[in-house]
């Protein structure tokens, strides 16, 4: 390989710049997060903590003393029960909770998806630029190494010819 052929690797590489820019835009930050989904995502933060449990097992322990009636019992008829056993106001708050819950949790969890997608996606952007620049790197390295490779090599000797004088 001459000169000029590693010219003209060098060239098509240049040229191949010019054909294909890089598209891979700045991440730049994260998008915006409406008061809903902020909200949302702080109610699950809470539900999914042990101050979360916490406070349900006081909750609902203080609901049942109540409700059983040994609160009045101990503290001579201060609060009465107003939810006799089986509990079936306790029974309708904690489900009323729990739809509620759950859809915080599904809104953070579509949000988060939104996020890992966006993500995903860059990633992959970033993928093929890197695999764009290692072709271009291939194919330079190549051209290098059969530009070094005829320059090492000894000119031919023919019939009359002296053989070539090694390199000083």
């Amino acid at each position: 390989m001459s000169s000029e052929s590693l010219r003209n690797t060098l060239d098509r590489v240049a040229e191949w710049e010019r054909h294909h820019p890089p598209r891979v835009p700045h991440p730049g930050r994260p998008p915006f997060r409406s008061l809903e989904e902020r909200v949302a995502d702080r109610i699950t933060t809470f539900a999914g903590s042990m101050r979360f449990v916490y406070l349900h097992s006081a909750w609902f322990g203080l609901w049942i003393l109540i409700n059983l009636g040994l609160v009045a019992a101990a503290v001579g008829g201060l609060l009465q029960p107003f939810d006799p056993f089986p509990f079936g106001l306790l029974t309708m708050v904690v489900s009323l909770e729990a739809i509620f819950l759950s859809t915080f949790v599904m809104i953070s969890q579509n949000r988060q998806a939104a996020v890992a997608d966006h993500r995903a996606e860059m990633d992959y952007q970033v993928n093929v630029k890197a695999e764009a620049e290692i072709a271009k790197l291939l194919a330079l390295v190549e051209a290098l190494v059969a530009h070094h490779a005829e320059l090492a090599s000894p000119e031919p000797t023919g019939p009359g010819r002296p053989p070539a004088a090694p390199p000083a």
